[in-house]
């Protein structure tokens, strides 16, 4: 572990918090308290009590960040040729770096997850800004070819100010991942970070900041969804959204967005799956199962929450992972352990109530199935790594997004079967393919309906790979060049330069 987080650790086990933690709002370059001087608190899930408090606001203070976001779009960012802007987006990147031990700390704290995996994110968030950064001055139009008396052309001009709505699970890599590709087109922005875990979000308005970005680009406004969130995405001055939630809000957002005739990009979960056939490398399947589902205790859009598996190898890979899923140890993020916790009380009850709903239907209980504690504190909201077999396409295991550490496995007869069973859900976010046989599991990568197929490998791609989902998992796709056209108008210029007909 580097020095500096170890003393951040010791810090926060002595003293039961970390100091010079951010608690205000970010904007037009300034912190700012709420007008009516509301505060809420963060809690560290692995010990299931509060370590900080913040300001929580909501229209005045969403209000305010538009209107610096407008303003600085017709300042010295609007004027700021697309190199230079490279330029700045390349400094956060290093300044990312600089401060990772303390942004991974705190990353792990106020999510939860293990340290190792806070470290990782941070990394990413990091090589995101470098990404955006090449990509800044390298977005080009087209010429049109109307003919030798015509000159046509497209210019990709910034959409304004965009607004940003980032989720708990993993706050500074999707916030990275859309403010990096926003600045590099041009845009400015306005973030609302979810009122779990805003604290990354804070700290990367100020790197921004001290890496030269003008004031009023970035603005963090804090509070829960229904009072700043949904302030933000009514906003007429709001040009473009980004949001990354649950289904139900994000259908709420897109209605919002309407009212304004704004861009959305929508990016609502799943329940990918992970399809075996029985001629795969089972041992490197049940690794990649076992990271693809209990990596942030299963809190995640992308996870491999569903096992589908071709039944000749159906007892032999479930043993296998029933095995690792016992060696995985459980304990406080910053202890570094497999295992960590779940982000709030709230959603273990939910997780909890999952489990006990299949077990009282007679679903199949693998190993696991209930909430505990972190062995070493007594203390904690957690969840033991489960689950469940040979469970019916119909059951609500298959059906509904539990995100948490629970693994539904559906047996499948033959490949067209496991196909069918992969897309049975309302979801098509991600699927993960693994056979022995390249021209099976690219026929299944071409019929499965998801927006990302992953080939023998599970959560592969990083910032190159453009990521999104179909049907209900959403609209629109994050990452890689793609990235860079959401927040990009095209305007298309055409000219006579023919002389006069005589």
């Amino acid at each position: 572990m580097n020095i500096e987080a170890e003393q951040l650790v010791a810090e926060y086990f002595a003293t039961g918090t970390l100091s010079g933690l951010p608690d205000r709002h970010f904007i037009d370059g300034a912190w700012h308290a709420s007008m009516f001087g509301d505060r809420m608190e963060s809690f560290d899930p692995g010990l299931g009590r509060a370590f900080h408090d913040f300001a929580a606001g909501g229209k005045p203070e969403t209000d305010a960040a538009v209107e610096a976001a407008s303003r600085a779009m017709k300042g010295a960012w609007g004027q700021m040729t697309p190199s230079a802007r490279g330029s700045l987006l390349m400094r956060v990147a290093g300044l990312i770096r600089e401060n990772a031990p303390r942004l991974a700390v705190v990353e792990s704290l106020d999510v939860g997850k293990p340290l190792q995996e806070a470290e990782g994110d941070v990394a990413g968030a990091a090589r995101c800004f470098e990404y955006y950064a090449g990509a800044a001055d390298k977005m080009e139009g087209a010429s049109l070819p109307f003919g030798r008396d015509h000159i046509g052309f497209t210019v990709n001009e910034p959409v304004g100010v965009t607004a940003h709505i980032v989720p708990w699970n993993y706050p500074i890599s999707t916030l990275a991942r859309s403010i990096a590709p926003a600045l590099a087109a041009g845009c400015t922005a306005v973030v609302k970070p979810a009122e779990q875990t805003p604290l990354t979000a804070l700290m990367l308005a100020e790197i921004l900041q001290q890496a030269g970005v003008p004031n009023g680009v970035v603005n963090v406004v804090l509070g829960t969804g229904a009072s700043a969130g949904a302030a933000l995405v009514a906003n007429p001055g709001i040009r473009h959204i980004t949001f990354t939630g649950s289904v139900d809000t994000g259908i709420a957002v897109m209605r919002a967005a309407a009212n304004n005739v704004a861009s959305v990009v929508l990016e609502l979960g799943g329940k990918s799956p992970a399809v075996v056939l029985a001629d795969a490398d089972l041992d490197r399947a049940a690794d990649d199962i076992i990271g693809a589902i209990f990596e942030n205790a299963g809190q995640i859009c992308s996870a491999g929450s569903r096992l589908v598996v071709e039944r000749p190898a159906h007892a032999e890979l479930v043993g296998k992972l029933v095995e690792r899923a016992g060696r995985l140890a459980i304990g406080h993020g910053l202890r570094r352990p497999r295992l960590g916790p779940v982000n709030s009380h709230q959603h273990l009850l939910k997780i909890a109530s999952y489990a006990d709903g299949a077990k009282s239907r007679g679903i199949a209980l693998a190993t696991g199935g209930n909430a505990c504690i972190d062995p070493a504190s007594g203390a904690g909201w957690f969840f033991q790594p489960t689950i469940f077999d040979a469970v019916p396409a119909d059951d609500a295991l298959i059906q509904e997004e539990i995100f948490g550490p629970v693994l539904a496995v559906q047996v499948a007869d033959d490949a067209d079967h496991a196909v069918a069973l992969a897309n049975g859900t309302q979801f098509g976010l991600v699927a993960g393919i693994y056979t022995s046989d390249f021209a099976a599991a690219h026929r299944m990568a071409r019929d499965i309906d998801a927006g990302q197929i992953f080939v023998n490998e599970y959560f592969t791609g990083g910032i190159l790979a453009p990521f999104g989902g179909n049907k209900k998992s959403g609209i629109g796709r994050e990452k890689g060049i793609q990235a860079l056209r959401n927040y990009c108008k095209v305007k298309t210029i055409t000219a006579r330069i023919a002389g006069h007909d005589r």
